[in-house]
């Protein structure tokens, strides 16, 4: 029997310099834009992200609101989030995006998705949809929507 690996990433080099990346990323408003898993419906504008301890608020796929506490943060290079139900505990998930500049111009984008602290069996088959391939998706958005300025 082979372990299930709960955390899982992908990532590129994109053509756009880091804050132009980081600024869609950490602006909530802007994440239904180049979410690549249908999962994002909105978020009410003048939420961005700033420091750990901040929480925003984002519609889902299915109507419902969560509140994304971030628990990493590094202006322009990282930012990570737990969603929650409004006002509830976090189930364990976490989101991170990782923002590096290249020598010669440009960024290495990664995203993480990592259930692995995720104890309700019942997020499980939603959880095991976030594959690298969906992860890409969410990449290749951001990259175009970044690279068009």
């Amino acid at each position: 029997m082979t372990a299930e690996n709960r955390v899982v990433s992908a990532e590129r080099e994109v053509t756009a310099e880091p804050a132009t990346i980081f600024e869609l990323i950490a602006d909530p408003a802007q994440q239904p834009r180049w979410d690549g898993n249908g999962n994002l419906i909105e978020a009410a504008p003048g939420q961005r992200v700033r420091a750990v301890g901040d929480v925003f608020v984002m519609r889902i796929h299915n109507g419902e609101d969560r509140d994304n506490r971030v628990v990493e943060f590094e202006e322009g290079r990282r930012i990570a989030w737990k969603p929650a139900p409004p006002g509830g505990e976090t189930p364990g998930h976490l989101w991170r995006w990782e923002v590096e500049p290249l020598p010669g111009g440009g960024s290495l984008v990664r995203h993480t998705y990592d259930w692995s602290g995720l104890t309700d069996e019942s997020r499980f088959a939603r959880a095991r949809k976030n594959t690298p391939e969906a992860l890409r998706a969410s990449i290749d958005r951001l990259a175009e929507l970044a690279e068009r300025g």
